[in-house]
């Protein structure tokens, strides 16, 4: 390692530049995840080419303002000096040029978004200076064009594809397959015609001065945080726009010095699967960006072993070294300089959602984490993947190829060969899978509309591969045998009999397995994900069938269950509903829609109810309800017995159980005009136009119904109540809630509580026995939000009903803004995240808190929860939790994400009150 100069660090207000040996890991939001962990390898004695970090604070200030810091230019400056004094030369020279990249590197890892340029430093007189001193003249005209190629891309705005052309031109003209078949020579011309691109397509030269060269690519990586596909990226991961990006300039090491060079990416355990050995991707005399573009095909790490042994010993060491010290998969970037090798980069690697769980006790039973760790470790979106089916490997199908099993799943679409086709046929309601022949971080729109992507270039390190697992989308690289031709819409495929092609056509369905790295033609059928199966009770954990996953996710599911305070409820309807979600770990039932149990062939005692003209009439009809009523609560109360069932009492408007007003206007009109009009068309006709509501969500509803229909809630109540008395008489466990919807204003809870009081009084008379039902109130209006201490003096709990929370506080109808013009707001920026997939912790959060801290005040023992759909979504949990709520009830089969984030958000806030 050259002598280590360090420079003279000034007295300042804010230091925007640090060298390598001053950070440490810890630093990632100022020096950016790149720019700390380079530091903390530095620290760590490993073998780190020179280099200095601009830090994401400059990059925030040049954002803001459209230029640099003023003291920003100086302090590079004397970081530079220093880098060439320790590197024993200048940046430029022309007899021994110091060579640098300009690298982006923001806090959170964002695989390929912004811009790299390499080789700064070379120009007409210095390439021949570095041709000197590599003894090869090939690899200086080589990097050259890299640079001019790069830097006319990146930091010019030159179409890239003018640069691929003329390589494929000079390729055509020699013959040769690949680009390093090209001579010195060959790469002497491209140099000229990449200049002559760039002087026709930005009216200026290539510049010649290494120092403008090197600003000019730290600026183009400051405005490569506001890209389309940067904006993009981080809206599809959560990442915040407000952090800015490190810049790391750092010596260059030449991976394309000949064959005993080379540039890789390793992985301290596989990343698709977790399991423990040697992964990743090496290739010869090339540069960095080859591996991650997946322009070549690239050979397994483990094949470095026989290319280079000294250099693979070094390597398996430092991986090692590196994983002990971060307690985690870490996924390396390294060149290899004649024979010398370097690291230059590490980070915390993404993973598939299978290797997450492996990975984590995996770590803890090596004694590296602890469970707690271990459990921040996964997250419910990656258990919600595990859930998903997977193809049926005992089903005939049609296999066309196999490349590398890059992210796992089972993806089944129309076959289309470009981003803008996969958008449009995914906006469209058509499942496609992207394939192409690499992809590269234009494709990103295209990647995140798609079900899965297929490559035919590529490796697990390539750009598809680690974008896709860190989307959670199936992905299969490298198919070599598979020939993608973008501009005839094609992929053609060796014939199973080895006589002929197999041509898929854009429209065609394909099936891509991530697991395997199957490709097959045609739709194939799937079956349950075993995890599934664990949590549905075909498969146990310690079974002998149960594979390491099943045991995985069982370990994390006991600690969470363990440590959580939340309790975890279901939504459901029916007995069915209620015995699956007891399956997958429901305490109870937060949500039961009894408006559901009135569908079907009960849709008659509805309509008799509807247009019941007498007390006569509608009392027969409610006590032709009432059995119906009783018999769905006793089968759903044995189902959940010993466990609450919250009965949500009749919320829509009663034309919703009418018929649609035109076809029945339709219907009434051809029958009049035939003179045999039926009565009770008539009169359902004349009834739905008394009903119709201009904006029935905000009509006559909930409560309000049970107030307007004489004897409605009561019916309810009473089948409740009978229904837990026979259910009490043949020794169950009945612990059923009453729950009155869409109450405003605590007058109206006063008169359905006294009313309900009255009609369970009479029941526990009747059957002699006493059935503890509680009463209460969804909170899903904003003045019940901000009236909640007087409700709560007539509620024995609160259930938030945040959908309905949501389109008041907002005033959206969610039927109609999500397809209106909800992407429009996502694409803006307007919107992180839907408010209705994520609760707004701004608005609607800040009166569920306020809320339920008023009604806890009136009454301290309130019972919290929340029913709406956010009650499954892994960050609305965490919220629910720190606000205080007791439980949150979802959909079964987001019951177990919901159990798992709710040991999650427990156990970083105990971390965090240790702390």
């Amino acid at each position: 390692m050259p002598e280590n100069t360090e420079p003279h660090v000034t007295a300042s207000d804010t230091k925007f530049v640090y060298a390598f040996t001053e950070g440490n890991k810890e630093l990632k939001d100022l020096l950016g995840g790149k720019g700390a962990n380079l530091a903390e390898m530095t620290n760590l004695g490993l073998p780190v080419p020179p280099g200095f970090t601009i830090t994401t604070e400059a990059c925030c200030r040049y954002l803001e303002t459209g230029t640099e810091p003023g003291a920003l230019r100086d302090e590079v400056s004397e970081h530079l000096a220093a880098l060439e004094q320790q590197m024993g030369k200048q940046l430029g020279q022309a007899d021994d040029p110091l060579l640098v990249s300009v690298r982006s590197g923001a806090k959170f890892s964002m695989p390929g978004m912004m811009d790299t340029v390499l080789n700064i430093g070379l120009s007409d007189t210095s390439v021949s200076g570095l041709a000197a001193q590599a003894g090869d003249e090939r690899f200086a005209w080589d990097s050259y064009r890299r640079l001019i190629q790069m830097f006319g891309k990146t930091v010019l705005g030159v179409d890239g594809e003018h640069f691929e052309e003329a390589i494929e031109d000079a390729k055509r003209a020699k013959g040769a397959a690949t680009d390093i078949e090209l001579d010195a020579g060959d790469m002497r011309a491209l140099v000229d015609t990449f200049k002559g691109i760039v002087r026709r397509d930005t009216g200026r030269d290539f510049p010649q001065d290494p120092r403008e060269q090197m600003d000019l690519a730290i600026r183009a990586v400051f405005d490569s945080w506001n890209t389309d596909r940067a904006k993009l990226y981080r809206r599809q991961e959560r990442i915040p726009h407000d952090l800015g990006t490190a810049v790391n300039v750092c010596s260059m090491v030449f991976g394309n010095l000949g064959p005993d060079s080379g540039t890789g990416v390793a992985f301290t355990r596989d990343p698709a699967s977790g399991q423990q050995g040697v992964y990743g991707d090496y290739l010869q005399n090339a540069q960095g960006e080859d591996v991650v573009a997946g322009i070549r095909n690239t050979v397994p790490l483990a094949e470095l072993e026989q290319l280079d042994q000294k250099s693979y010993a070094e390597l398996m060491q430092i991986m090692e070294t590196l994983e002990l010290h971060y307690k985690d998969l870490c996924d390396i970037e390294f060149t290899i300089e004649r024979g010398k090798l370097w690291m230059l980069q590490t980070r915390v690697g993404k993973r598939t959602a299978a290797a997450a769980f492996r990975i984590a006790t995996q770590l803890v039973d090596q004694g590296l984490i602890d469970e707690a760790e271990a459990l921040q470790r996964v997250n419910g979106a990656q258990l919600a993947q595990l859930m998903f089916p997977r193809f049926d490997l005992t089903a005939q199908a049609d296999q066309l190829g196999r490349g590398i099993a890059a992210s796992p799943g089972a993806a089944v679409g129309k076959a289309v060969f470009d981003s803008y086709t996969a958008i449009k046929w995914s906006r469209s309601g058509e499942k496609v899978i992207l394939i192409r022949r690499e992809t590269n971080p234009d494709d990103l729109d295209g990647m995140i509309a798609a079900e899965g992507i297929l490559t035919s270039r590529g490796g697990k390190t390539s750009h598809a591969a680690v974008v896709a697992r860190g989307m959670g989308k199936t992905c299969v690289c490298g198919a070599e045998d598979l020939e993608v031709d973008t501009k005839r819409r094609q992929l053609t495929a060796p014939a199973p009999d080895g006589k002929g092609t197999v041509v898929i056509d854009e429209g065609d369905v394909v099936s891509i397995d991530g697991s395997t790295g199957k490709v097959y033609r045609g739709e194939v059928p799937v079956v349950p994900s075993p995890v599934v199966e664990y949590f549905e009770g075909r498969m146990h954990a310690g079974a002998d069938d149960a594979d390491e996953l099943v045991q995985a996710v069982h370990r994390v599911m006991a600690y969470a269950d363990r440590v959580r305070r939340l309790r975890v409820r279901a939504n459901a309807d029916n007995a069915e509903d209620a015995a699956r979600a007891r399956r997958f770990g429901a305490q109870g039932i937060g949500l039961c829609r009894t408006e559901h149990m009135f569908l079907g062939e009960r849709r008659e005692l509805v309509e008799r109810l509807i247009l019941a003209d007498a007390d006569t009439e509608r009392d027969q009809a409610l006590a032709a309800l009432l059995p119906l009523q009783k018999g769905d609560f006793k089968e759903l109360f044995e189902a959940m017995d010993g466990l609450p069932v919250t009965v949500r009492l009749l919320d829509p408007p009663l034309h919703e159980f009418l018929p649609d007003i035109t076809e029945l206007s339709v219907r009434v009109a051809l029958a009049e005009s035939r003179k045999d009009a039926n009565e009770n068309d008539l009169r359902l006709l004349q009834a739905v136009h008394r009903l119709h509501e201009q904006n029935p969500m905000l009509g006559l509803r909930g409560v309000r119904l049970g107030l307007v229909i004489p004897g409605l809630f009561t019916m309810q109540v009473r089948a409740i109540a009978e229904a837990a008395a026979e259910r009490k008489a043949a020794k169950g466990d009945p612990r059923a809630e009453i729950m009155i919807p869409l109450v405003g204003t605590v007058q109206e809870l006063e008169i359905v509580r006294d009313e309900a009081e009255r009609v369970i009084t009479e029941i526990e008379r009747e059957h002699g026995v006493e059935l503890k039902l509680t009463l209460g109130t969804m909170i899903e209006l904003p003045r019940a939000a901000l009236t909640a201490h007087q409700i709560a003096e007539s509620a024995d709990f609160f259930s938030f009903g945040t959908n309905d929370l949501t389109q008041t506080v907002w005033g959206f109808s969610r039927d109609d803004v999500e397809a209106s013009f909800f992407t429009a707001y996502l694409e803006k920026g307007i919107f992180g995240v839907s408010p209705f997939e994520t609760i707004d912790k701004d608005g609607v959060g800040k009166l569920v808190a306020d809320a339920a801290a008023a009604g806890r005040a009136t009454r301290p023992d309130l019972k919290l929860g929340v029913c709406g759909e956010h009650g499954g979504d892994p960050e609305s949990v965490h919220f629910f939790h720190e606000v205080g709520l007791d439980y949150v009830s979802c959909s079964p089969f987001r019951i177990p994400v919901a159990r798992l984030e709710a040991g999650r958000a427990a156990a970083q806030s105990a971390g965090s009150d240790s702390r």
